[in-house]
């Protein structure tokens, strides 16, 4: 190599590092943080592959594992409010429970029985006949299991656009155990307890949230108390100073009033530069709240109906409640919302875990749409537990937005059922099969279809797995549940005549599936404050009663996962009251079995 060569060598190497340090100068990570409290707003690959019914590809080649994730209904997918009103001394709201809620704190035999499912979504059956422990009525159950053939190895999120939208009103300030719009006078304190403020705890759980973002993935911020804030616009995590937005979020001061539908509006603008229709992104907003969004929300242009019409054009909503008095009485609407679920902070701590397992599932969206239909004139569906939106009058078992993936530990799913309650016809003797029709579509819009048949077995007792008997084990325990809420809270918020109720009363109406109670519409009204808990005398002696019934099902489940009922039906045998009003002692035990 002569002298002109190696000069030549030499400059071109000085020209590729000047360019090197140009182009890593252009990406240099920067503070894109705009918020400022004393100006207003203006205006109050990881690409999914097609996923077919007849094959799987990869979704993370070439990694292969033999276990494979499960499935589980979106809406609520936790009961974290209502175990935090218990603990802190209030009557939880009505719909601080569900069904699928309850479910998703579980693992269940989904009845696949060792076949191998190689599509998205392959549903299973399970069948069992029972005698209901008060009535001694045959009841018949079938569960729907909720499988994908989908390898855990092979599972990668989509690359995300997140705009996280956090609530800073006044009423952020307020502590985690308390209701910030409770009555002077009907407050309910519980000095017992040190919580840290709803702000905090929601500060903390952004910041656990965004840690778990990818450099390719993109992320915003807004802000709203009575108006609206763009905190951060919505750009690459990569080029972002993670330190810098992690410090801003914790300097954020509660204030003003409460305007939900600023801020979501102020989330959806953030969109407006990104290609909505990419297949590489998932497009979802994450809305941190405390307050009680009333039934005013639901229309085209306020939160809920924004939020509806936002998941036809492919924006997802996640909404998470901060705090005891969080309104759940719309959880039932999120659940019918595509793309949407629901989760409450019962911690930071307890979140941040949650987040570390399950953040990935909870942004992704796997199967739209599913249906699920009874064709058969021996049996009308008489409840469905764990899907939110069934519609029995017509002969449909369910109709479910929105199936999210599930963690899988290789036995059983997290939250991978439904469960069906059916009533024979008491003039056919004979069983015969009952079909069961099943279509939905993929996240690219593909539709799907299949039809099986199932038929119950020729016993007076059985379950065909511990699956089907723990979903109804725990659809019981929801259900005992939800019908002394709806009869405590009556008794807080009303004038009742059957406010002294007696054991027997109880029993009859207490496995009555709760939507058939006449009282049912009127918890809207009754849900607005907080009442303090207490457990009436007759439900005393119930809870003892169904503590038994649970306790031999939990023994012959041999499931220490239950425990965690249990110890919510020992803490209400436990609660002290006041002293029954009565002429004289009594015996006022009914109960003949």
């Amino acid at each position: 190599m002569n002298i002109k060569q190696m000069l030549f060598f030499i400059l071109l190497f000085n020209l590729t590092m000047l360019q090197a340090m140009s182009k890593k100068q252009s990406v240099d990570i920067v503070d894109d943080w705009e918020y400022n409290a004393t100006i207003l707003s203006q205006d109050t690959s990881r690409k999914m592959p097609t996923l077919g019914m007849g094959s799987i590809k990869s979704m993370n080649a070439p990694m292969l594992r033999a276990k494979k994730i499960g499935l589980a209904v979106g809406g609520a997918k936790d009961t974290n409010n209502f175990l935090a009103n218990i603990e802190n001394g209030y009557l939880p709201k009505l719909e601080s429970i569900t069904y699928e809620g309850q479910f998703y704190n579980h693992y269940f035999d989904t009845g696949l029985d060792g076949k191998e499912c190689k599509e998205l979504f392959c549903p299973s059956y399970s069948s069992a006949k029972r005698k209901n422990p008060f009535t001694d009525k045959e009841e018949y159950f079938l569960s729907v299991g909720l499988n994908s053939g989908i390898k855990e190895g092979d599972f990668k999120r989509k690359k995300l656009n997140l705009v996280v939208v956090l609530d800073i009103s006044g009423s952020m300030n307020g502590k985690f155990n308390s209701y910030y719009y409770d009555k002077l006078g009907n407050r309910v304190t519980n000095d017992e307890v040190e919580t840290k403020t709803k702000m905090a705890i929601a500060k903390e759980s952004i910041i656990a949230m965004l840690s778990h973002l990818k450099d390719d993935d993109r992320a915003g911020v807004v802000l709203f108390d009575h108006n609206a804030y763009r905190a951060k616009p919505l750009n690459l995590v990569g080029n972002t100073d993670k330190e810098a937005i992690r410090k801003h979020i914790l300097e954020l001061e509660a204030r003003g009033g409460t305007n939900w539908s600023a801020g979501y509006k102020e989330a959806l603008k953030l969109f407006d530069e990104v290609d909505l229709n990419s297949s590489e992104y998932e497009n979802r907003i994450i809305f941190l709240t405390d307050a009680m969004p009333n039934r005013g929300e639901l229309s085209k242009d306020k939160l809920f109906g924004m939020a509806k019409d936002a998941s036809k054009r492919g924006i997802h909503t996640t909404f998470i409640g901060v705090g005891v008095d969080f309104n759940n009485d719309l959880v039932e609407y999120v659940s019918k919302t595509k793309g949407a679920n629901y989760f409450s902070v019962h911690s930071s701590k307890e979140f941040s875990k949650l987040l570390d397992k399950e953040f990935d599932y909870m942004v992704t969206p796997l199967v739209y749409d599913l249906e699920m239909k009874l064709n058969n004139s021996i049996y009308t569906i008489e409840a469905v537990y764990g899907s939110p939106d069934a519609k029995m009058a017509t002969g449909e078992i369910m109709r479910v937005n929105t199936l999210f993936p599930s963690h899988n530990n290789g036995e059983a799913t997290k939250g991978g059922v439904i469960l069906v309650k059916l009533k024979k016809d008491s003039n056919v003797t004979d069983d015969k099969n009952i079909t069961l029709d099943v279509s939905y579509t993929d996240v690219n819009g593909k539709h799907y279809s299949n039809s099986q048949n199932v038929k119950f077995k020729n016993k007076d007792v059985y379950y065909d797995n511990t699956g089907i008997r723990k979903a109804i084990l725990i659809s019981d325990y929801v259900t005992v549940m939800k019908n002394w809420l709806i009869d405590a809270r009556a008794d807080c918020n009303d004038v009742v005549s059957w406010a002294n109720q007696q054991p027997i009363e109880i029993q009859k109406r207490c496995l009555v599936y709760p939507p058939l109670r006449p009282e049912y519409p009127r918890l809207s009204t009754w849900e607005r404050r907080s009442c303090k808990l207490k457990v009436s005398a007759g439900y005393k002696k119930f809870f003892y009663l169904f503590k038994k019934i649970y306790m031999k099902e939990m023994n012959a489940l041999n499931d220490e996962s239950l425990k965690k009922e249990l110890n919510v039906i020992n803490k209400l045998l436990n609660q002290t009251r006041e002293a029954p009003k009565l002429k004289g002692p009594v015996d006022d035990w009914r109960y003949r079995k």
